[in-house]
């Protein structure tokens, strides 16, 4: 990523447990949005709010690493950072020379299933930035010695973030594992074999099918009007034109039918646990009620985990979980930190022991509520800003297909039963279903029990 983008598509993606509990009328009401679709295919939504003469602009590109193949993966990661490096209009250097000094900011993250791209700017700056938008977005420059330099930037990135960190290699190696078949198994930032491999042609192919404005979805918040983004849009965007998209992504993981686990030694001052459960997309009926159940289970010092691994028992410093949007069935990843001296099973023995409880025992009306109000007061939280607001409306627009379904969302969530949450316990967080990945420090004695 251009800045982080290990810690920025982690912020990303969380948002999509935190904006779906947005939805009543009047809620609806106090977020108009206007949308367009331009000659080129590029969609364009508009929200407008003038309480600051700011705005905030998402650019959601539908390529990630599920587009990728073996020989190119990491290449959509590689593009986050070689969009920043100059085009025709704006060479190398000058693109965040002439924001900053017109009062913009600009960042980017990649995921597995796309890479955003994030202006931040003056109402006054508009103009410029969208000209820089569709500079890079059409004239991209592909000059031998800046790919050279980037390749370098992101094999020094894979080593900091993956390779030299026990976190990021153990939570590879967990992907790689719990997917046999389905491209969500190879790392966002790529294999470093293929890093050093790309061609030209590999580039110039996934840049085609990535970039082109039919493939993306652009969201403007903050002191505007529809029309005159719609207007700029036909100026700056819209003669840019499309191209063939990436080609659908057929293959659909096979059911698992059995535990499988893996051991990564490696020096550490700590072991550290990773527990992943096969789950259905995000635009799945299941998303509200699995995120109510992982509320329970780990949100907060009250969650059940929490209260159990690190009060209780004192086995883990801390315990948690991660989702992320995704357009095809994904993983639910439980993350523990044992303390030191402590066998990471005694972890894994409990988190198991909790999720057998939720399976035998239905949660309790407080529970529930308590779940509920928290996914509630975390969209509030995103979206009392434009930049919040953006990613929200964008990341509804591409996940679940219509930005719209982002006003049904309280209502989904209000409708999520204590049997919900029992069914989707049973369904998904079952031994047969799991991948356990475990680092332990190396030339160290596994602790005693």
């Amino acid at each position: 990523m251009k800045k982080n983008w290990l810690r920025m598509a982690t912020l990303a993606m969380v948002c999509v447990a935190c904006f779906t509990s947005l939805g009543t009328p009047a809620l609806a009401q106090q977020f108009p949005v206007t949308e367009r679709t331009l000659k080129n295919g590029m969609k364009v939504l508009v929200q407008s709010d003038h309480s600051i003469p700011n705005v905030a602009l998402y650019i959601f590109y539908r390529i990630g690493s599920r587009n990728e193949r073996p020989g190119t993966t990491g290449l959509s990661h590689f593009f986050e950072h070689m969009m920043f490096n100059g085009a025709k209009k704006y060479g190398p250097g000058e693109l965040d020379k002439v924001m900053e000094a017109n009062g913009g900011s600009n960042n980017a993250y990649t995921s597995q299933n796309v890479t955003v791209y994030q202006d931040w700017f003056p109402r006054s700056a508009m103009p410029l930035i969208f000209d820089i938008e569709a500079d890079r977005i059409q004239n991209l420059n592909f000059d031998p010695q800046k790919i050279e330099s980037e390749r370098g930037v992101v094999a020094s990135e894979r080593r900091s973030s993956v390779d030299n960190d026990n976190g990021g290699l153990l939570e590879e190696q967990l992907w790689a594992t719990a997917f046999i078949a389905h491209p969500y198994q190879w790392p966002v930032v790529g294999w470093m074999s293929d890093i050093e491999h790309w061609t030209i042609d590999d580039l110039k192919h996934h840049f085609a099918m990535g970039y082109s404005p039919s493939n993306a979805t652009m969201v403007v918040v903050g002191d505007v009007t529809p029309e005159e983004i719609f207007q700029i849009c036909e100026k700056n965007i819209e003669p840019i034109p499309p191209h063939a998209p990436p080609p659908s992504v057929t293959t659909v993981e096979p059911p698992q039918l059995g535990e499988r686990r893996l051991v990564v030694h490696k020096p550490a001052e700590l072991p550290l646990l990773m527990i992943a459960y096969h789950v259905p997309q995000t635009n799945h009926p299941d998303f509200y009620a699995t995120n109510i159940l992982r509320t329970i289970l780990f949100q907060g010092e009250s969650s059940r985990m929490y209260q159990r691994l690190v009060d209780k028992d004192q086995i883990a410093l801390d315990v948690s979980s991660q989702l992320e949007p995704a357009f095809d069935p994904t993983i639910a990843v439980i993350v523990a930190q044992p303390k030191q001296a402590v066998d990471p099973e005694k972890c894994e023995k409990a988190i198991y022991e909790e999720l057998e409880r939720v399976k035998l025992s239905t949660i309790t009306d407080q529970e529930l509520e308590k779940a509920k109000n928290i996914r509630l007061m975390e969209f509030y939280h995103q979206v009392r800003t434009i930049n919040g607001r953006a990613n929200t409306i964008g990341t509804y627009e591409v996940f679940s297909g219509d930005y719209k379904k982002l006003f049904d969302a309280a209502k989904n969530y209000a409708a999520v039963t204590k049997e919900d949450v029992q069914r989707v316990a049973k369904a998904y967080f079952g031994a047969n279903n799991r991948t356990v990945a475990t680092l332990l420090p190396e030339n160290q004695e596994k602790a005693k029990p």
